[in-house]
């Protein structure tokens, strides 16, 4: 596949920084990508392309040979940006695809260390993102079939006098950013998640936090459904496999997993159980313009956003229109039947408050 970079100039010169000031807050993933395989589910570096499609939508993933494709734990960077920007739009602040923050920010709000080997991480996380070619159908425009970018278009690691990493800029894709501000495509998760060491069953969460949610019959998948949709390399037979080993240990924060059989087929039935998550119910307002060691939760109640909202009025802000996005399409089984709808210069930022390793 030849890529194609279209972009001549920085485009962190072209729009307003959201400098993130929140500490740990209620994490939340973002829909499209919490169901369809746009990660690869293993820690070793996988080049091959991930090609999805389920009636008229595409996924198509592409990882470069010096760093491969971004894997599910890097996507915990995602998943961490989107929070801050769902929160940021609760409060009424101007938000942007350019963000700012510190290392420990980050590290912290999913659940990792800070010492030299997280921050190493991290820059090869950030590298990995960047360098994931995406194309999609998914949320194209009335006159565009196809979607095509990065999970990252620029990042920086800012260094301080000292030599530490003082702060990150990092821009994500339009593409993400409107499926984050639309509300409709926002769903809070479990902390836990994070917890989780596992890829399958990492995106396993992800699918049952998608399609069961709160249902009381849960939601039933084909296995062999499961694992086109996963995008995984296993042969079918060993992704079976694993899938019958979680419903054996149960991983999922929230989540029983049943195997079931219906003739010849096998099936896998996602039931809640006691939730702490909470759906996210309220439409944001259109006002704003790789690897885990160990892993803690988030305990704060109330976010940092509050006690910093001046340091976020440092930066002019402008408007973005509302969205109304949409998303349709899915494959799987209920009660039988199958259903189908398928920088200039480092900015002033506090340096982190851990250990850490030069730029």
């Amino acid at each position: 596949m030849q890529v194609r970079h279209t972009l001549t100039a920085s485009e962190r010169s072209r729009l307003l920084p959201f400098v993130v000031a929140s500490g740990e807050i209620s994490p939340r993933d973002q829909r499209d990508l919490m169901e369809r395989p746009f990660f690869s589910l293993s820690k070793t570096k996988r080049t091959t392309p991930i090609l999805y499609a389920a009636g008229d939508t595409r996924v198509e993933v592409f990882g470069m040979p010096e760093h491969g494709m971004a894997t599910i734990w890097d996507a915990d960077v995602l998943i961490w940006a989107a929070s801050q920007i769902v929160e940021a739009e609760n409060l009424g602040l101007t938000t942007s695809r350019f963000l700012r923050f510190t290392p420990y920010q980050l590290l912290t709000g999913i659940g990792r260390q800070t010492g030299a080997r997280d921050y190493g991480l991290l820059r090869a996380a950030l590298a990995r993102l960047q360098s994931t070619v995406v194309a999609t159908t998914i949320r194209n425009g009335q006159n565009w079939r196809r979607q095509q970018f990065s999970w990252i278009t620029e990042w920086e690691i800012c260094a301080s006098r000292n030599g530490r990493a003082a702060g990150v800029e990092i821009v994500i894709p339009e593409w993400l950013y409107r499926g984050v501000i639309d509300r409709s495509l926002v769903l809070a998760i479990d902390p836990a998640y994070f917890r989780l060491t596992g890829g399958i069953e990492r995106w396993l969460y992800r699918v049952a936090r998608k399609h069961a949610g709160r249902q009381p019959t849960g939601w039933t998948f084909e296995i062999g459904h499961l694992h086109q949709k996963s995008g995984s390399l296993m042969r079918p037979s060993d992704f079976a496999i694993q899938i019958r080993r979680a419903a054996v240990s149960q991983p999922l924060p929230g989540y029983r997993l049943n195997i079931e059989r219906a003739g010849a087929r096998e099936l896998l039935r996602i039931l809640p159980t006691d939730l702490s998550t909470h759906p996210v119910d309220n439409y944001v307002n259109g006002i704003g313009t790789s690897h885990a060691s160990t892993i803690g939760t988030s305990h704060a109640g109330l976010s940092g956003l509050h006690t910093h909202k001046p340091q976020l009025s440092l930066w002019p802000e402008t408007a973005i229109p509302a969205l109304n996005l949409s998303n349709l399409e899915s494959n799987s089984y209920v009660d039988g039947k199958r259903r189908s709808a398928d920088n200039p210069s480092c900015p002033s930022i506090a340096p982190f408050k851990g250990p850490g390793d030069g730029p």
